[in-house]
This record gives C-alpha cells, sequence and structure tokens, in this order.
C-alpha cells in the first residue's frame, strides 16, 4: 500500500502460478531411501501451506485528531476480508488494498494488505478487534490492537463531505473537463544525456486530483537497452505529497523507482507504464443540500500510459582509454591487503582487493591480476556490500584471492590497477594499489612439491593428507537379516507412505468439491458472520454505546440476510429482504417481526432512541436470525 493515497486494488509485477500435480522421481538406491523420500513428500504436503493473516498499526498512542494506520497482512491468496468494528475511531480513509510479489531462487510469493487510515475521536483505550479472511477454504483470525488516545486536537468532523466539496470545487464539472488533466502518469527521469554506463534514476509518478477507487498495473515497462535494478525499499519510503503540475495542485505518489544503466550507446526510449484506475469524478452539484452532503460523482474506468521518455547515450570516449579498461562508469576508489607477508612454502595468503564507489559497481568484472609464477591462486572469492536507494547504487565489492606459495624466496606482489570513467568530468582515472613483499621460508615438504595448475580448484587439501591408509581392526559387519531392512516394520512403513498420499489426495477432492459453489458456502457460513457482527454488538451494549450497538447489531443482520438469501449488499432493502423470504416460505410474523427491529436499528443509528432495553432487542435479533435459519 502507498501510504497516504486512497488507491485500493491490486500492483501485480508478474504471474503467480500454482503447481496442482506433484510429479516425484526417485531413484531408488535400496529401501531405506526410498522410505525417507516417501516421509518427506508426506511432510512437504503437510506443511504446503504456511499462511499467516496478522494486523498492525503504525502508533499505539495517538492523540486526538491525529491520523494513524492500521494494515492487516496476509501472505497469500484470499478472498472475502471482513474488517472489524472501529468504534471510537473515524475512518477517513480505507480499504486501501495493496497486492505484492516477489520472486527469489525461483520461489515466488504474493503477500496482500488491508489498510485504513483512522482518526480517534475521543480520550481513552480502545480495542481493535480481529479481522477475518477466507484463504483455501479457511477462515483466518487477526490479533486484537490496543490503541492509547490522549489528549489531542478534536477530531475532524464530516471530513468526508469537506473533502467532496474541496475536490469539487477544484474539478468543478468533470463531465466537461478534460480528464486527462486531473489523473495521469508521468516516467521522471534525473537526467536525459548520459555516457554508456552511467546510472539514472527513473520514477514513475502519479498525478491525480481526484479521489481514486481502484487501479491495477496493465503493462510493465520492458525497458529494453538498460540493465535495471528495482528499488527495494521503494514501497516503505512512498509518500503522498503535494506537487504544482503547470500551475496545478496535484496529489502525486511514486508507484515504480528503478535505477537504470544503458548498455549500449544512441538514442534509447524509456517504456511506458500502463494501468488501469476506476476515478472519482465529481460532476455539479443542483443545491446548495447536495453540495454539503457530498455532491454528485461519477466513477470512470480509465486506461492511462505515460509518455516514452527519450534517453541520448553518448558512447564512451576512445581518447585516453586505459589498456585493459573493463566498464567501470562512475566514482570509485581501490585498497588492496594481505593477512601475511612472511609465510613458509605450501601455507595459505589471502590477498584483499576492495573496490568502493558509486555507479555501476553490480556489472565490474574480475579485477586483472598478475601473481609471481611460484604462487598458485585460486579464482576469488567475490563479496558485496551495495545498497540500491533513490540517488543511485553505491557501496563496494571484495575480491579475495587465496594464494599458495610452492617454493622459498622473496616475491614482489605487483600494484593492481583499476580504470574507471567519471561521466561528470567526462575522463578516464586510473588507480593502483601499493606493491606487497612477500617472504617464503622452506616449509618441511617443499621437496615433495609439483606446481599445480589452477583451473577449477574449490577446495584446499592438506598436501601431507590426502592419501588415507587402510583402516585397520573390526570393521563393525552384520549378517544379513539383522537390520531393519526386510523387518516386518519395514514392509509396513514401506506401505504407510502410499496409503497417506491417497488419503491426502481424496481429502483434497472432497474439500474442493465441498466448497465449489460459492454461493452454498456463502450461505452455509451465513449465520457465523451473523454472529460475530453480534458479539461486537454485545460488546458495545456492555460499553453502554447506544449508536455503536445498533450499527453493529444492523450490520449483522444485513450481512447475515446478504449471505443467505444470496442479495449483493447494496441491493438489499426491506421489499427485497420480504420477498425473498416469502419465496423460502418464511412465516410472515417472523418477517415482520424482522421489519421492525430493521425500521429500530436504522432510526437508532442517527437519532437517540429512548424507552427501549438493548438487551432486549439483542436477544430478539438472535431469536429472529436462529428462527430465519430454521425455517430456511
Amino acid at each position: 500500500m502507498i501510504p497516504g493515497l486512497p488507491i485500493r486494488g491490486r500492483f501485480r509485477g508478474g504471474i503467480v502460478t500454482r503447481n496442482d500435480d506433484l510429479y516425484i522421481a526417485i531413484k531408488t538406491l535400496n529401501g531405506k531411501y526410498y522410505i525417507l523420500s516417501v516421509l518427506l513428500l508426506w511432510a512437504g504436503l503437510l506443511f504446503a501451506d504456511d499462511i499467516r493473516f496478522t494486523a498492525s498499526a503504525s502508533k499505539t498512542q495517538v492523540a486526538t485528531g491525529e491520523i494513524f494506520e492500521v494494515t492487516f497482512a496476509i501472505n497469500g491468496n484470499a478472498d472475502r476480508f471482513a474488517p472489524p468494528n472501529f468504534s471510537g475511531f473515524q475512518v477517513v480513509s480505507g480499504p486501501n488494498v495493496s497486492t505484492s510479489m516477489s520472486s527469489i531462487n525461483g520461489s515466488t510469493t504474493m503477500s496482500n494488505s488491508y489498510s485504513y487510515d483512522l482518526v480517534p475521536t475521543r480520550e481513552g483505550t480502545f480495542t481493535i478487534g480481529p479481522a477475518s479472511i477466507v484463504a483455501n477454504g479457511r477462515t483466518l483470525n487477526t490479533n486484537a490492537i490496543r490503541i492509547t488516545v490522549v489528549k489531542g486536537q478534536p477530531a475532524p468532523q464530516n471530513s468526508r463531505a469537506r473533502q467532496n466539496m474541496q475536490q469539487a470545487d477544484e474539478a468543478s464539472d468533470a463531465s466537461s473537463a478534460d480528464i486527462s488533466k486531473l489523473l495521469f502518469i508521468r516516467a521522471l527521469v534525473d537526467k536525459t544525456h548520459v555516457y554508456q554506463g552511467e546510472q539514472i534514476t527513473l520514477s514513475y509518478r502519479i498525478y491525480t486530483r481526484v479521489p481514486i477507487m481502484d487501479n491495477q498495473v496493465d503493462k510493465l515497462p520492458e525497458l529494453n537497452g538498460f540493465w535495471s535494478q528495482d528499488l527495494t525499499d521503494q514501497k516503505q519510503n512512498a509518500q503522498l505529497k503535494t506537487e504544482v503540475y503547470n500551475g496545478q495542485r496535484y496529489n502525486s505518489v511514486d508507484v515504480k523507482q528503478t535505477i537504470l544503466f544503458p548498455e549500449h550507446s544512441g538514442n534509447l526510449t524509456v517504456d511506458p507504464l500502463g494501468m488501469t484506475f476506476i476515478a472519482r469524478i465529481p460532476v455539479a452539484s443542483r443545491d446548495f443540500m447536495d453540495q454539503f452532503f457530498g455532491g454528485s460523482y461519477e466513477d470512470k474506468k480509465l486506461k492511462l500510459k505515460s509518455p516514452p521518455v527519450t534517453i541520448h547515450v553518448n558512447p564512451l570516449p576512445e581518447a585516453g582509454k586505459p589498456e585493459g579498461y573493463d566498464g567501470a562508469v562512475g566514482t570509485f576508489s581501490i585498497k588492496a591487503a594481505v593477512d601475511k607477508t612472511s609465510l613458509k612454502s605450501n601455507e595459505a595468503l589471502n590477498l584483499n582487493v576492495t573496490v568502493t564507489g558509486k555507479g555501476n559497481i553490480k556489472l565490474l568484472k574480475n579485477l586483472n591480476v598478475v601473481f609471481p609464477a611460484d604462487f598458485e591462486k585460486y579464482d576469488p572469492k567475490i563479496t558485496d556490500t551495495i545498497t540500491s536507494k533513490v540517488n543511485g547504487i553505491a557501496g563496494s565489492r571484495t575480491y579475495n584471492y587465496l594464494l599458495i606459495p610452492r617454493h622459498q624466496g622473496t616475491y614482489t606482489i605487483d600494484p593492481i590497477k583499476f580504470s574507471y570513467f567519471n561521466p561528470t568530468t567526462g575522463k578516464y582515472v586510473t588507480l593502483a594499489t601499493k606493491p606487497f613483499q612477500v617472504n617464503v621460508a622452506k616449509g618441511a615438504s617443499e621437496s615433495n612439491v609439483t606446481a599445480l595448475a589452477s583451473a577449477d580448484k574449490q577446495d584446499i587439501k592438506l598436501l601431507d593428507k590426502d592419501i588415507r591408509y587402510i583402516k585397520m581392526g573390526s570393521a563393525n559387519l552384520s549378517q544379513e537379516g539383522d537390520e531393519f531392512l526386510g523387518s516386518g516394520l519395514y514392509y509396513l512403513l514401506l506401505l504407510l507412505g502410499p496409503v497417506l498420499v491417497v488419503g491426502a489426495f481424496v481429502y483434497r477432492k472432497w474439500d474442493e468439491k465441498n466448497n465449489s459453489d460459492l454461493i452454498k458456502v456463502k450461505s452455509r457460513k451465513a449465520s457465523k458472520i451473523a454472529a460475530k457482527h453480534l458479539a461486537s454488538a454485545q460488546q458495545q451494549l456492555i460499553n453502554k454505546n447506544q449508536k455503536a450497538f445498533y450499527d453493529n447489531l444492523f450490520k449483522g443482520i444485513y450481512g447475515y440476510l446478504s449471505d443467505k438469501l444470496n442479495i449483493p449488499y447494496a441491493n438489499l432493502d426491506k421489499e427485497t429482504i420480504a420477498a425473498a423470504l416469502k419465496a423460502h416460505q418464511v412465516s410472515q410474523s417472523l418477517i415482520k417481526q424482522l421489519e421492525d427491529t430493521l425500521d429500530l436499528c436504522d432510526m437508532a443509528r442517527y437519532a437517540p432512541v429512548t424507552g427501549i432495553e438493548e438487551r432486549d432487542v439483542f436477544e430478539k435479533a438472535k431469536t429472529m436470525i436462529n428462527d430465519i435459519e430454521n425455517e430456511i
């Protein structure tokens, strides 16, 4: 989610697939390996769906009138998200839905989050109850969050109406206005004239003067001709800000930021980012009361693309190019160190060379290092300490060379040269480390050593222990039949694995069939969803919060009827409910009792109700739901 921007939807950066069938090829060396493979398969089936649904708040102590954010996150695919009751708080934005995807070493994971911007209305200690969601046929609940509210500025009243009036004033009558001036995307780069290999910061920025109700990415830019690095912390750093563009004030936010390095010279094009928005466009208000209560709006679906941007890439100059230059562009420094300067032959020596700077450091190749002929060397171990930020990629790369001198003598490791091109000055720079003198004394086994080739070496073995002697004594042999292999338990476990796999397959088919009809699932679970709202209403009854009590009671009854009768929540009214219940042969007296209760709840949500015992109303609502459940 992008903090502060009222954008709900999915930001899809790739395609997630799920393997429904698992094929395992087991090359059986003996019975033990087969049993181990079957047991590992069963363990994988048991722990495949490790889904967590958590709740968090940006602050746990806030002042009245202060905006804070509550986020409900799940690390997998899910649906039917049900938020908790935000009693004691005013919802100023939400739910703002965000979907993210990451792929590491071929393993792809997806996470979703639902966030709300809340403002406390009074002082005290409040508990935000659990939210619920359905994942893989199971209902998950978050933890409760405790919020302490201290004295501060008074909470804004009717902030939604004032916001709508302000947006209506700014946008005027959008039906005749140019919508492209109310919502658009720009691709911004910090420079358009660069050298080959010089880093560029690219930001895709949304500009809006209207609320965005939903959004999704249609096409990610391919960025052909560039080596690119997406910024991993862009989601945390993305902030809504106010920006003046072409004389107009907009809300803007960067939705994608990338570091680019041109791979060749010429004119390269930064591809557009394509997105689909559902924007709420204000239209002309008919009268003062219409304007006061938020005016009139129209939700429009818009497909937008950022204009392409051309980058003019100059080739690296040939004049002054050092011999052995490998394409480093930026500003760098180099240093080297050895862990010892005196040792015996056949002992190991470590040479560390560190290149530090800002630029295309991730694209550096291996250094051209020349060592004495009597030194056996191994391919360097490379360690990166690199950070990617909006202002560029910077850090260090360390090359660790393992060297083994084979004969005694005094040797010199020549200076290591490193060249780079500085795009600021337009010139090449060559750096060099200091030389190292290494004194090698005669080792104990030097006379038996023959110099070895250095290709494809992986590990170092001690030369005096690379031949193992024949083991003497008992070999701990056993007769056939004395071990586990071939026993009754062996064959039992051999059969247990396939039986468990078949059982898991049968259970999966049953679960898919049982949950395939979403209408029946919603109807079957309607009473459980209603029970959660009634429990919240009962808590408000204990807290003597009459308005919140009737509000939760109303939501519980309406939510139950929506799921049970398969009627969209927005289409529910008393006439529709009565007709649907009659079609299910519910008694007329029970329908009349339900209508009276809904009228009472609706009236109590907007004006105080006196002379009625709320506990009797609560018990009456529970009884009605049970009676409807029994009759249907």
